[in-house]
Parts: C-alpha cells; structure tokens; sequence
C-alpha cells in the first residue's frame, strides 16, 4: 500500500475467528449442522421454541471457552495499541476472542455471546453462565434474559457509529467475512463511495471481492500480521 492512512476502518466476520475453531452456520459445524439457522438465530425460533435457543447459545458460549485467540486477533491488538491515526475496529462476530487478543475498543455490530439481553427492562447484563433454566435478570429479578445477540431480522447495533466512521476513513479492511450479509456488506461500497482505499484480506474471494481495490487471499492469521507490520513500518 502506497500510502500510509491516517484513518482505518476495520470489519472482521467469521473467517478471522474460523481459524480459532469457531463454527460459523456457513460451514459444516457441530452446532450449526445440527440446526436450521430459522429455529435458532431468528426473533420468530426464540418464540416458538425458547429452550431450543437458550440451549444452543448456552452450548457456543461454553465452546467459546475452549477456543483461543490466533495470530490475527493479536496482530489487530497490536494495531490498535501501536497506530498513530483513528482506528475502529468492527466485527460481525459475537465471541471475545478480539478483547481476549488484546483489543480493547471493539464494536460488536451483532452483539456477544457474553452478554445477556432482559426482554422485560431491556437491560444489558455480562453474562457467562447457562441461560435454559431461566435465571433471573440482574437489574429487574425477571426471569426473562435472551442472548444479547442481533437475530436475522433485527437491527445491528450502533449503525450511526459505523456509517459516520465510514463516511470520514482513508482506508477501509474487510477481513474474514462472507460478503453477503447485509448491512455489513454493503460498507466496501460505503466506503468507496467517500474516497477510502479498500483492502480484502480473505480465505479465498468472498461475494464482494470486485468492489474492492485490492483483494489478499489466505489465511487471516498469516495475511493480517504482515498487513498490521505494512502500516507500522515494522
């Protein structure tokens, strides 16, 4: 890269944390094979079936447990601590495996595994424990916590934060994600649109590729260390 930007705006999807052993519902996994992504990841399966979700978000946040960091949730850490201009990272996924890396400013767009949601107060609570038996909220004592993670069909959180980061960034880095989930999607064009340099650091060419002005495939954790040592200069 040419020149060295004076502000980053970073996506992370399911790629970066695939590599850390996370299932994600667009491959063969022990958690999502065995689910509809309708019964379990949609506001309408949580009314149909509470204990099917609770028990399944019960069963990823326990996985979660087991799964560590890799090279290009550390290098994004390094970044941040390191990297003179604005930063905002953002991610799609809902693990801890950014914060647990070293990153501390993170905005988690679909929410977190540990975090629960009260439907009564609307209130939010960190949370680490199982969810199936109904335990009571920590603010109002009703036993009515759901997964403090956005559903298909509900809104990602802090979308004016997002939008406004896109609207004044010189570089935008889309790193392990699908291309085809929107609103995340659509921020490549977003960006573009305003003038920003835009990078894919990805597996393989995702369903935006052409929108950006340059693509690196591979392995997010051997791509992303030698992208975070580019801009450093070290």
């Amino acid at each position: 890269m040419a020149d060295r930007p004076s502000s980053i705006v970073i996506l992370t999807g399911a790629g970066i944390s695939a590599e850390s052993g996370i299932d994600t519902f667009r491959s063969a996994g022990r958690l999502w094979e065995q689910h509809r992504v309708e019964d379990v990841a949609t506001p309408e399966g949580f009314a149909r079936n509470p204990d099917l979700v609770l028990g399944f978000y019960d069963a990823r946040r326990e996985a979660l447990g087991r799964a560590e960091p890799n090279p290009a949730h550390v290098a994004l850490a390094r970044l941040e601590r390191e990297f003179s201009g604005e930063l905002l990272l953002v991610t799609q996924n809902v693990d801890d495996l950014h914060e647990r890396g070293g990153s501390a400013r993170v905005l988690h767009m679909h929410g977190e595994l540990k975090s629960a949601l009260c439907t009564s107060c609307e209130m939010r609570s960190r949370w680490d424990a199982p969810m199936i038996d109904r335990p009571p909220c920590p603010v109002c004592a009703a036993p009515t916590l759901r997964p403090d993670v956005v559903w298909f069909g509900e809104m990602p959180y802090q979308m004016g934060r997002i939008y406004r980061a896109l609207e004044s960034c010189d570089l935008f880095v889309s790193i392990g994600t699908s291309g085809a989930v929107y609103p995340a999607a659509g921020f490549v064009q977003e960006a573009r649109a305003n003038g920003a340099a835009t990078l894919e650091l990805n597996l393989e060419p995702s369903e935006g590729s052409h929108f950006f002005s340059e693509s690196r495939h591979g392995p997010a954790g051997e791509l992303v260390p030698q992208w975070v040592a580019e801009v450093l200069g070290a």
